[in-house]
């Protein structure tokens, strides 16, 4: 045995005992709810793709209805929401079903009727789906434990020993794959009870960071407890990382109390840029500025900014009363700079469009110009993530044969209102937490020669968006996400979120992969060895088993870690595997991520390329495929001047940086209404009133 795993092995059995010593079920909180109604909604069996290694079909979640609590009125225009009382999670529900569906043109902010069969499907607080039963420590709603029922390796040990600092870059693309990826992930899905975003409320840990005891410790709580020789904490005797659990569906009492929990998700699970526009009818009233079609800035040195928060103190780790803090459609618009920068350049795309819309169709209403302005940036954006940046990711090939992109001049039309859209727990808290490895921990400022002449510390700046406000900054980092590389993707992760995430000033701050495991064993995801074999690999019998897509080196990591091959998280295992060609991830983690995007477009009813209900003629559609990432960087910048083709590409021979107006454009003049002055129909019209057909409006 080497000497690194000896020590390994160590501080492991040390660790382990401190833990059992002190709290010998410090993971169990269990919840004992009374059985209220369970979902009487349908079940479907959506569509699965056709997976890699020629493996099953894949049956969805099921629909739920029951136990809601009805909407209260939208407030009034231009009215900030009053702070509401802190209520009992078991009165608020799984979801709030609509109380009609008429049949609009427009989709609505919470995702609801866009499946006409099963409103509520896809709306926020309402539970993610599986594509494999749950693995609780008790089969209801305990963290998972090893199969001998012993606790599972500490998620910061398995951190520390996996997950290494290595500078590796990626060879081929941008920071902005990277950052585009967390785009996509906020605005499908936001785990119940955290902002994603600063630290939590709840305090699981003491102020200096010591282990409660059990009879202290709030609801809900499962805390990273850190090894005994912890290379970083133990400097300060810090014991304890704060870790709140996700709010479970057995939480609000939506499901008979021997049922296993769901973890509910806090935003609609649609692809539609809620990040932007708001999960409900009364954020979506807090951005928008009911005038010409716009949402909501504030104007500082001639630039358009995103409101101020109302809570900035609260949301944001300011440190003066003057510093910015924005408000967006999504809670975690402040996380960290570039995060914010695309959140910027997604607001002022919509009000280019909407002044747009409004100078060709002035006879249009403030509510007509922000729908259809609406439109347009939800069809670029869909096109942005499924035909730019998905291949990437999951590869062309993959992506073709899956037919989640199509090569096609016409509407694909492949809409399928028994595929179930809601985002799979082991997507959004597994296979899309591999990308963390892409961050890096340095973001350059680059200048238009594309030279960079300084760097921000990213854990200087999480949740403080005032450095885009400095100087030239904003459109520095605009530039340097499409010039600066990402990390690789592989399994070593920047310190900046291993040791530094929220630091907030003090020397560490939490651990972003710990967390990756812990929220893992949370929400009881199976084993990495039932995923391998549900996607086509071979189950493995002994360590030795995982050798065909994990190295030696790291396969005798796992074995020290873990007791059993069968306990080996699905987070873990995943990220470990060799990469299929063309492609950023192995095979398990690539064989879910596919049928993810599978379901959330062909589970969408609005979805850009589907005929009539996008929105879009078929010139207009054809318009939005011209779009870019780096022609949205350069159309909502103030000094950018040139990029790349290709953002999500570094710069080179075959991708030289060109000026902006060489980038092709969409050109709204086809959205010129040609109806006779008369508008388009408001949303909530039902459309056979109107007779809309798709092409009734506009010029060809």
């Amino acid at each position: 045995m080497k000497p690194v795993i000896i020590i390994t092995v160590f501080i492991f059995q040390v660790a382990q005992k401190f833990v059992t010593g002190i709290h010998p079920s410090y993971n169990i909180f269990s919840q004992q709810p009374q059985q209220t109604l369970n979902n009487n909604g349908l079940q479907y069996f959506p569509q699965s793709y056709q997976s890699i290694s020629g493996g099953g079909r894949v049956l969805g979640g099921n629909s739920y209805f029951g136990n809601f609590v009805p909407s209260g009125p939208p407030p009034q225009p231009g009215i900030p929401l009053a702070p509401q009382p802190t209520q009992d999670p078991a009165t608020l529900g799984c979801g709030t079903p609509p109380a009609s569906c008429p049949n609009s043109r427009y989709r609505s902010y919470d995702g609801s009727c866009n499946n006409l069969r099963n409103p509520i499907l896809g709306t926020p607080n309402t539970p993610y789906t599986r594509l494999l039963p749950q693995n609780y420590g008790d089969g209801i709603s305990n963290p998972t434990l090893a199969k001998s029922g012993n606790e599972l390796p500490l998620s910061r040990l398995v951190s520390l020993i996996i997950y290494p600092d290595a500078p590796i870059e990626d060879p081929i693309f941008t920071l902005n794959a990277m950052q585009y990826g967390q785009i996509i992930t906020h605005d499908m899905s936001m785990i119940l009870g955290s902002t994603q975003a600063q630290p939590h409320g709840t305090r699981c840990c003491s102020p200096d960071g010591q282990l409660l005891e059990l009879a202290n410790i709030p609801e809900h709580c499962y805390p990273i407890v850190l090894p005994e020789h912890d290379p970083q904490h133990s400097q300060t005797n810090t014991r304890c990382m704060n870790f709140v659990r996700t709010i479970t569906d057995r939480d609000r009492r939506c499901i008979p109390e021997n049922q296993a929990a769901e973890q509910l998700t806090a935003v609609n699970h649609y692809l539609d840029l809620s990040i932007v526009y708001g999960n409900t009818d009364q954020v979506n009233q807090q951005v928008r500025q009911f005038q010409g079609g716009r949402l909501r800035v504030d104007q500082r040195n001639g630039q358009e900014w995103p409101p101020r928060s109302l809570n900035a103190s609260g949301v944001c780790a300011i440190q003066s009363p003057q510093e910015a803090c924005y408000l967006a459609g999504d809670a975690r618009v402040n996380q960290n700079p570039q995060l914010t920068v695309l959140q910027i350049i997604l607001l002022r795309e919509h009000n280019r469009i909407a002044n747009a819309l409004s100078k060709l169709n002035p006879h249009w209403d403030d509510e007509t110009i922000f729908q259809e302005a609406r439109i347009i940036n939800i069809a670029q954006h869909q096109f942005i993530s499924y035909y730019e940046w998905l291949p990437i990711f999951i590869g062309v090939k993959n992506s073709l044969k899956n037919k989640i992109i199509f090569n096609t001049k016409d509407f694909v039309n492949d809409y399928d209102e028994s595929v179930n859209p809601t985002i799979l727990n082991e997507h959004a808290n597994a296979a899309f937490r591999y990308f963390h490895s892409l961050i890096v921990g340095s973001l350059d400022l680059v200048t238009e020669k594309r030279s960079s002449y300084g760097s921000l510390r990213l854990s200087d700046w999480f949740n403080r968006p005032q450095i885009l406000e400095e100087g030239d900054n904003f459109d520095q980092l605009a530039r340097g996400l499409n010039t600066q590389p990402e990390s690789a993707s592989d399994q070593y992760h920047t310190s900046e979120i291993t040791q530094f995430l929220f630091r907030a000033g003090q020397p560490f701050g939490s651990d972003l992969k710990a967390i990756d495991v812990q929220r893992n064993r949370d929400h009881g995801l199976a084993s990495y060895n039932d995923y391998r074999e549900f996607c086509g690999l071979p189950r493995a019998h002994t360590f030795n088993g995982f050798l065909d897509v994990i190295s030696q080196k790291n396969v005798e990591k796992l074995s020290t870690l873990y007791e059993s091959p069968e306990d080996v998280d699905l987070t873990v295992g995943g990220s470990l595997e060799a990469h299929v060609p063309g492609t950023l991830s192995g095979p398990t983690f690539l064989c879910i991520l596919t049928e993810q995007f599978f379901r959330t477009r062909k589970g969408d009813r609005f979805f850009f390329e589907n005929s009539g209900t996008s929105g879009l003629n078929l010139d207009q559609l054809n318009e939005i495929r011209k779009t870019s990432i780096s022609r949205l960087l350069c159309d909502n910048s103030y000094n950018v001047r040139a990029m790349q083709p290709r953002g999500f590409e570094r710069i080179s021979h075959s991708n030289p940086v060109v000026p902006c107006e060489n980038l092709p454009a969409v050109d709204l003049s086809l959205w010129k209404d040609m109806s006779s002055g008369h508008a388009l129909p408001s949303a909530g019209v039902p459309l056979d009133t109107v007779g809309y057909g798709g092409h009734l409006f506009y010029k060809k």
